[in-house]
């Protein structure tokens, strides 16, 4: 499966969010790096459909997302920065709420929920209200509720914003044991949370690809080539 973007923009009165944008990605982990503002966000809902570009096309097997439709909502699992959820729902209500939202028999739905929360450390709780949940609960939510369709292009945005230290540990280990079949697409602007961990890595600063290749052996030494350490995230109690 490969997915790409060629010569990808988005221009919002005025203001150019992302710049000729392009990049060919195949199975594996990629990290997308940079500071808040640089377009991270812009870039993964046009990946995800949810806008279009000004510019540019983005296919899946060389075929544009518009043309392959609902083929290719059926391959996409995402996760907001900020997901919506009911705070009344207990987790079994929400992963069922979203389950019946993406098309998915009764049965295969409950089983697919029963699977992922056992996965995620949440079965135990799941007759508990998420507004009970700590934020590390609700985004092992959010990430099981993305794999209930068993996609194949998994996007993730920020996931450990606004995270204690173990909780990110937590959250990078369920990306990390994510089967290796798919093209997963993970953004943040905290480095520890993607070292070791990511196939490769692209950084964007203001709209633009400023690198794209192996993950890197001194990660924070390549993300200061293009930001103030003020503009990232380096925290040295990140350990596993």
């Amino acid at each position: 499966m490969e997915l790409k973007l060629e010569h990808v923009s988005k221009q919002y009165k005025g203001t150019l969010a992302v710049d000729d944008f392009s990049i060919t990605l195949g199975t594996g982990i990629h990290a997308l790096l940079g500071a808040n503002g640089a377009g991270k966000t812009t870039l993964m809902r046009m990946i995800c459909g949810l806008i279009r570009p000004t510019e540019g096309v983005i296919s899946i097997d060389q075929v544009p997302i518009e043309k392959a439709g609902e083929g290719y909502r059926e391959l996409l699992g995402y996760l907001p920065q900020n997901f919506g959820y009911y705070p009344n729902f207990t987790g079994w209500d929400f992963m069922m709420y979203l389950a019946a939202l993406k098309g998915l028999p009764k049965i295969t739905a409950q089983e697919k929920s029963e699977e992922l929360l056992h996965q995620f450390g949440l079965y135990s709780v799941r007759n508990k209200k998420m507004k009970t949940y700590s934020g590390g609960m609700r985004q092992r939510a959010g990430i099981a509720q993305a794999l209930l369709n068993d996609p194949k292009i998994l996007v993730v945005d920020e996931p450990t914003a606004g995270l204690d230290p173990k909780e990110r540990v937590k959250f990078r280990h369920v990306i990390e044991h994510l089967e290796k079949d798919r093209i997963i697409i993970l953004s943040t602007h905290i480095v520890p949370d993607v070292e070791k961990l990511c196939d490769d890595v692209i950084i964007m600063k203001e709209g633009r690809k400023m690198h794209y290749g192996p993950e890197h052996e001194n990660l924070e030494d390549l993300y200061l080539q293009f930001f103030d350490e003020k503009e990232g995230y380096f925290d040295e109690s990140y350990n596993d």
